[in-house]
Formats: C-alpha cells, sequence, structure tokens
C-alpha cells in the first residue's frame, strides 16, 4: 500500500465521518480511527495477527471518554470504540473475560466487540475493580456506548 492510497484513506474518513476504518491487502493493514479532541484514552481496541500500522487522523486521543460526573464520578466508564456487537467471551460457552467485583489491571481483556467480520478486543486502561457490566452478551453497541464501570484502585 503506498502512501498515497493511506492518504486517500485518511481523506475518506474525514470526509464520510466515519469513527473507524481498516484496510487490510496481503500482509500490509492500516488501520484510520477518528476522535473528539476533548476525548481520553481509557480502553485500546487491539486484534491482528499480521504486522498493521495505526494512523489517526488530526487527534491523538482514543475513541473511549473517562466517567461522566454521575452518582458516582469516581467511576471510569469504558466505552466502546467502535459500532458492533458485543461478546462477553471469546467463544459461546466460554466463560466471560471478567465478572463484576473482578479486579483487572491494564491490558485485561474485558470484552470483545465484532465489527465487520474483526473479532477487536477491548482492553481495561487503569488498575481496579469492575463494579458493572452495561451491556448484555451478544447485544449490538455504538460507537461511545458505555460498556463497563471500573472502581480505580
Amino acid at each position: 500500500m503506498t502512501v498515497a492510497e493511506i492518504r486517500e484513506l485518511i481523506n475518506l474518513a474525514a470526509e464520510t465521518g466515519i469513527a473507524e476504518l481498516e484496510v487490510q491487502r496481503g500482509e500490509n493493514r492500516v488501520r484510520i480511527r477518528r476522535t473528539l479532541a476533548s476525548e481520553q484514552q481509557v480502553v485500546l481496541a487491539a486484534a491482528a495477527a499480521v504486522p498493521r500500522q495505526d494512523l489517526a487522523s488530526a487527534s491523538p486521543a482514543s475513541p473511549a471518554a473517562p466517567a461522566e460526573a454521575g452518582p458516582d464520578s469516581s467511576l471510569i466508564t469504558v466505552r466502546s470504540p467502535i459500532v458492533g456487537t458485543f461478546y462477553e467471551s471469546s467463544a459461546p460457552g466460554s466463560p466471560p473475560f471478567v465478572r463484576v467485583g473482578e479486579h483487572v489491571q491494564p491490558g485485561k481483556v474485558l470484552c470483545i466487540i465484532e465489527s465487520m467480520k474483526l473479532m477487536n478486543e477491548i482492553e481495561a486502561e487503569v488498575h481496579g475493580i469492575l463494579e458493572s457490566k452495561l451491556v448484555q452478551n451478544g447485544q449490538p453497541v455504538e460507537y461511545g456506548e458505555a460498556l463497563f464501570a471500573i472502581r480505580p484502585v
């Protein structure tokens, strides 16, 4: 994939307003994520068995945002970085990646979001205790939708 083709993909993402675009050609994979400048990084989407290049347009922030002020503003809300289907385990009948009350640390897989036949692992970015799971297994989720609440420790 040439630099000109990558620039064209970045322009396409900016013009259409899509949140994330991933293109694979043979061994090359390019992922482009659009985010708002006011958002802070809380989760990372990680998937891919082949080498890839991550390119962000304009903003270095991730699509996940911190918890909003509410009944307990000390909780961090893990939000979906993409549109897709929420899965709490790697396969039907398998135990969930995490359970409410469990301690999590950065890099711990919390769930999978399937989007366009790609399985994207959503990982914790903070040390804490999982206080609540906010979506049901198999439920469609939107970009920015709250998935989990974590109490930092």
